[in-house]
């Protein structure tokens, strides 16, 4: 299965939590094969899958240098990248307070960002009634994650320390998908609005693990 990849990510072509692991594994130069689960076929259900994680959701990571270690929940396996593999915290805090905020910021992306743009994203796309007020809602909370991330901005320029860390590059996935929605849909003017996130947004979208993960993704939508 490696192919002589060091990792083997599970992951959805589109789905956000998977980029986020692509990003990490590009910015920590690991190598790695991906393997795009396909939800209308169901398979991240099929035992094939849930024999690596047993809630049926991606993404997992198989590490083959560590005994085919398998660890799934993006940001878990996020830790365990840096944990293990960024000993020169490249991209993760050093000090056990910026650990403790770094922890925080995931727990936050994880418990705040990604509920509320997926619920926004599943009832605006693929509910199969219209519920307005379902959307409303979903849109006003990650309206308000966008305030919380853009008060913190306009006072450093980092969420963590003086550096891009994965406290940052965890928010990138949902945060492209929701500025071209919010736009388009209604009108909302992140620049003008946001303008600490924005250029937060602008800076991680001019990294190179950035730049390569949505050329990736980009032509795999091409192509489907």
């Amino acid at each position: 299965m490696s192919n002589g990849k060091q990792f083997t990510l599970y992951s959805h072509d589109r789905g956000p939590n998977g980029w986020k692991v692509v990003l990490v594994l590009e910015e920590l130069k690991l190598s790695y094969e991906t393997v795009y689960l396909s939800f209308e076929k169901g398979e991240q259900k099929a035992p094939e899958f849930t024999k690596f994680n047993p809630n049926g959701r991606i993404p997992a990571l198989i590490d083959h240098s560590n005994n085919d270690f398998v660890v799934w929940e993006s940001n878990a396996i996020i830790l365990y990248l840096v944990q293990k593999y960024d000993t020169a915290n490249t991209i993760s805090a050093a000090g056990e307070t910026e650990k403790a905020l770094e922890l925080q910021w995931l727990f936050f992306q994880a418990s705040g960002q990604a509920p509320y743009f997926g619920q926004f994203s599943w009832f605006t796309m693929y509910h199969p009634e219209k519920l307005p007020s379902a959307i409303e809602r979903y849109y006003k909370e990650a309206v308000r994650v966008f305030g919380v991330l853009d008060g913190v901005l306009a006072k450093q320029k980092w969420l963590v320390g003086d550096k891009c860390t994965i406290a940052d590059l965890v928010f990138v996935p949902w945060n492209v998908m929701a500025v071209k929605v919010f736009h388009e849909r209604y009108q909302l003017d992140v620049e003008k609005e946001f303008p600490a996130l924005h250029r937060w947004n602008a800076e991680l979208a001019n990294r190179e693990s950035v730049k390569k993960a949505f050329e990736i993704r980009a032509a795999l939508i091409t192509k489907s």
